[in-house]
């Protein structure tokens, strides 16, 4: 199973965490809720880019607060939805590619991403292309799931997917032109923030 197919299933099983009940959106704030949003430094002035938009989950709270926000997903089905998800919002814009292969015609003012950099093997190329992206004083905010399973395991599937640690990620951003300015920790995760000088 591939990450596209497993996305692209997760829609078609109409599992879309956009309009989840609000206990679950309660418990899904515990990666990347309001403590999260907050280290972004938001402002009516910025364009951000989240890596991973899956339906809007966390978009749909980040672009009333910015100036533009585009959203990058490899799975086109999830791409679609979140198009209707966050149809409301003028200032989104959506990309349907791998992160890694993209070519972006601009660079922005905030990056996030949050329970996606699992699903790539080659970390330092994210981050480095994370930094790449990045204006001066550009803010790079990940969510990292605690959990270090191999696979997310759905019953009749299972995803490959490769954990990260905090010491991993910030030896990564330690080889780049970021420094990390902040790390938080959840319950589930650790968020880690880093400025582009």
């Amino acid at each position: 199973m591939n990450v596209v197919n497993h996305y692209d299933l997760l829609i078609d099983e109409d599992n879309d965490p956009f309009h989840d009940p609000p206990e679950l959106q309660e418990y899904m704030d515990q990666w990347d809720g309001a403590a999260f949003i907050d280290q972004m430094q938001l402002d009516s002035g910025k364009t951000v880019l989240e890596i991973g938009i899956g339906t809007g989950r966390i978009a749909r709270k980040v672009a009333p607060c910015c100036f533009q926000l585009t959203g990058i997903d490899i799975s086109p089905k999830t791409i679609e939805r979140a198009a209707a998800n966050l149809s409301d919002f003028s200032n989104v814009s959506l990309i349907c590619d791998d992160f890694l292969h993209h070519s972006f015609s601009e660079t922005f003012d905030v990056v996030y991403s949050s329970l996606t950099l699992m699903h790539f093997e080659d970390k330092a190329a994210f981050i480095g292309k994370a930094a790449a992206l990045l204006r001066p004083n550009g803010r790079l905010c990940l969510s990292i799931d605690k959990n270090q399973d191999d696979f997310i395991d759905m019953g009749s599937r299972k995803l490959k997917i490769y954990p990260d640690t905090p010491e991993n990620i910030l030896g990564l951003i330690s080889k780049t032109s970021l420094e990390a300015v902040n790390l938080l920790e959840t319950p589930f995760a650790n968020i880690i923030i880093c400025r582009k000088p």
